[in-house]
């Protein structure tokens, strides 16, 4: 996830690490049903016990309520690490730290700063879309029949074609690549192709710190033609050489080359074909179609936003813009703004 801007990671963390100091202070509010371990957390609190006031930072009040909203938000093994007091008193001073901390951050102007609030303005999007969300079914309660149907209209996506694994030795030239395929025919074992390919092959990996079986692999590939079996370090010549050879083991009996470099290539692994049947399935589909659901729900959502609030583009003014990032730093951790749960199954 890309980390957030100052201001907005301090607002955040005083939030939850009020929370989290809620529970050493008022136990009593929270025995009988209304557990603070790893087990189930109370959905809702008496008005007296919600406004109960744990800490005051200036003219900040931390309260019960703060506490179980944030709790119920928290998987149970995070529960779980603030049972004892001293944990629980360690995050009351960091909750202060933080208040106090962001509150001087806000005397400064630091909210304002544009990336701050681009920042807010994304953990409110957040927030609005987990809210609408809610009640949204799990891959388990789709109903078995709505799998089906998708199940039969979407074979195709369920059969998986042969895969084959390749080891290779690169060379620079066509009397090297000739030379180390007459080495390669005669090396009846994997360690013995291996010690081949250290020594021969002028690729980068060659000489990688693993066992001499696996030197010179390059992963698994489909036949050409099948983009779901595409690997970026396999040549296409290369390819479709591999499903020339016969069986594993054996090294293609032929150069291949991409232009620039020649392979002698050989076949370490093949899986066959194979239709999945509706039980390999189901997981996936189930986990699509909560997939689909959200995105729609999501884009219902925005729809009727934009038909409230009609949204105008200066497509004159867009198509000035020139931003030079020739000195800019590296990106975000996670890419661009468009993150957050949007498609995320739940």
């Amino acid at each position: 996830m890309r980390s957030r801007s100052k201001v907005a990671t301090v607002f955040l963390a005083a939030t939850a690490a009020a929370a989290f100091t809620v529970v050493g202070c008022n136990d009593k509010a929270l025995q009988g049903e209304r557990r603070v371990d790893g087990g189930a957390i109370p959905s809702s609190l008496t008005p007296e016990q919600s406004s109960k006031v744990l800490a005051k930072i200036g003219d900040h009040t931390i309260t019960l309520g703060d506490y179980v909203a944030a709790l119920e938000h928290m998987d149970q093994f995070d529960r779980l690490r603030y049972q004892s007091p001293e944990r629980r008193k360690e995050l009351l001073t960091e909750m202060i730290d933080v208040e106090l901390l962001a509150a001087e951050a806000k005397r400064k102007g630091y909210d304002q700063d544009p990336l701050a609030q681009q920042e807010m303005r994304e953990i409110l999007r957040d927030s609005l879309l987990s809210q609408s969300r809610k009640g949204s079914p799990g891959p388990n309660d789709v109903p078995e029949a709505e799998v089906h149907a998708y199940y039969d209209a979407h074979r195709d996506e369920f059969r998986d074609s042969e895969r084959r694994r390749v080891s290779a030795i690169v060379l620079p030239n066509a009397a090297a690549a000739a030379d180390a395929l007459e080495a390669a025919k005669k090396a009846t074992t994997a360690s013995q192709w291996g010690e081949l390919v250290r020594s021969r092959s002028v690729d980068t990996q060659a000489k990688a710190n693993v066992p001499v079986d696996l030197a010179g692999d390059f992963g698994m590939v489909s036949v050409v033609g099948d983009s779901r079996g595409d690997n970026p370090r396999v040549p296409t010549v290369v390819r479709a050489g591999l499903f020339e050879i016969d069986k594993v083991g054996d090294v293609l009996g032929h150069v291949v080359t991409d232009g620039l470099r020649y392979f002698v290539i050989r076949l370490t692994q093949k899986t066959e074909a194979h239709d999945r049947s509706f039980a390999e399935a189901e997981r996936s589909i189930r986990v699509k179609l909560v997939q689909d659901k959200l995105k729609e729900r999501d884009d219902t959502l925005v729809t009727s936003l934009r038909a409230k609030f009609p949204v105008v583009i200066d497509e004159a003014a867009l198509a000035k813009v020139n931003v030079d990032l020739s000195d800019a730093g590296p990106a975000p951790q996670g890419g661009g703004l468009p993150r957050g749960p949007r498609g995320g199954p739940r």
